[in-house]
């Protein structure tokens, strides 16, 4: 039996003045509430019917707004729960005095996430459905929406449940033997069932292998523009944000300071940082921009070096290219429009580095901005369609991914081994426990408090 929880109350609608502000209550007395609020204690709205009716202050009986009121009768609603659904007008001053009077009515106020929380307690969702719905809310692309969706369906629910099967049927097989079998098992069905485990240790690992492109959905990349003053570095960045976001002078060391903005790149956020030139600093403010380009390449996924490909290479370019050797590296050839551009003289000058990715571009013109934006994204998805197929874009399901991974290997290789079914068993319901908790089946308040704050009040 689930326990009795009390009525809460938030703003569902972004804070701030708007045209609609819609405030949700959740629990057994959101009815009695909304029969005061009304003024009518047979107040009895139909299940998934709108009605329109006058809010009034109980306090002194002044009208206070004309609301669209919406009911959702348990269990028939998000939260399994009687809802009730206020669309107001969108002044912060009134929807404040709404809530402040279902607070004075024995409700209170909804912490982050709980009306998804309470959804989860009631069966309506699984856990990963409800991680879904805040990377939802969180997307910044298209990509990130049609992940979010897939997993709200219960794509990684799905893609997970079976697995977890084919886990049991290991573990009860073991479990039978340990009660009513005295001798170990035959040979033949020890390798059978190190087989199982191999082919769902091998499922779970191509699962787990998509988080490395799913972080980037949800992630981003972050991309910072490095090279010596006057190279183009303002110029490129300005064209790939399509504004003229960076000032551009032909003086050089016009930057001074570190710049950063997001696009979106066949789906995936990319962060792009506009750093100063480096060089030995001529002042006390140009070695401030210089640290703070240091510190913007340390945090960088991609460093995305401008050289000037009218030019032969100097000595700080070769400074900058050592200085990239540990790093992701894409190489901008800025410039191309100029008659003395050379591509093949800077492949030349390189023979003896390691391979780069090479762009050849023009900040002035345009040409080449596609191709850049290209590169990019070949330097982590390897060509891959982020938004063709389910990918693991939570780290939570990574790691516990990884965890139950990692177990069932090691109880197959105690099987291989002849070791008894008491060692072999700890190892899988280990790795039980980790596919458990990703579908929230078997995970603790402690964890469920991590995850529910993150979310936003009212949702």
């Amino acid at each position: 039996m689930l326990p009795v929880l009390d009525t809460i109350v938030a703003l569902s609608t972004p804070p701030g003045r708007s045209g609609i502000g819609v405030i949700r209550l959740s629990g057994s007395r959101s009815v009695a509430i909304t029969q005061i609020l009304v003024a009518d204690p047979s107040f009895l709205p139909h299940p998934n019917d709108a009605r329109l009716r006058t809010l009034h202050d109980p306090a002194n009986a002044q009208v206070l707004d004309e609301a669209v009121i919406t009911f959702f009768r348990a269990p028939h609603s998000f939260t399994g729960e009687d809802v009730i659904e206020l669309s107001c007008h969108g002044s912060p001053v009134l929807l404040r005095a709404i809530i402040d009077i279902a607070l004075s009515l024995d409700a209170r106020i909804a912490d982050p996430g709980e009306f998804t929380l309470r959804a989860l307690r009631h069966g309506k969702i699984d856990l990963t459905q409800a991680e879904a719905i805040r990377d939802l809310i969180d997307a910044q692309t298209t990509a990130a929406v049609l992940q979010a969706n897939r997993q709200l369906s219960g794509e990684v629910s799905h893609a997970i449940r079976p697995l977890r099967e084919q886990l049991i049927d290991v573990i009860v097989r073991l479990e039978s033997s340990l009660e009513f079998v005295e001798d170990d098992l035959p040979a033949i069905e020890s390798e059978n069932l190190a087989g199982n485990l191999t082919a769902l240790s091998g499922e779970l690992s191509r699962l787990a292998s998509t988080f490395s492109r799913g972080r980037l959905i949800r992630g981003g990349i972050r991309a910072a523009f490095l090279g010596r003053p006057n190279v183009g570095k303002s110029s490129l960045f300005n064209r790939l944000l399509a504004h003229e976001r960076a000032i551009v002078t032909e003086t050089p060391g016009t930057t001074r300071d570190t710049l950063s903005e997001s696009i979106d790149i066949d789906g995936v956020p990319v962060q792009l940082t506009d750093t100063a030139g480096v060089r030995d600093a001529r002042d006390a403010i140009e070695s401030m921009g210089v640290a703070r380009t240091q510190r913007a390449v340390t945090d960088a996924d991609l460093i995305v070096l401008v050289i000037d490909g009218s030019q032969d290479l100097t000595r700080e370019d070769h400074r900058i290219l050592s200085e990239t050797d540990l790093h992701r590296t894409l190489v901008l050839l800025n410039k191309n429009d100029l008659s003395t551009f050379d591509k093949e003289n800077f492949q030349r000058a390189l023979n003896d580095r390691k391979p780069l990715d090479v762009v050849s571009i023009s900040a002035k013109t345009g040409a080449g901005v596609d191709d850049l934006r290209k590169a990019i994204m070949r330097q982590f998805s390897n060509g891959v369609d982020l938004s063709e197929s389910l990918i693991i874009t939570n780290a939570r399901h990574h790691d516990l991914l990884n965890r139950a991974i990692g177990a069932i290997s090691s109880s197959r290789a105690l099987i291989e081994k002849r070791a008894t079914e008491e060692l072999v068993l700890v190892g899988l319901h280990n790795a039980l426990r980790c596919l458990d908790e990703i579908l929230g089946e078997t995970t603790t308040d402690d964890i469920l408090g991590r995850i529910f704050s993150t979310f936003c009040i009212g949702k």
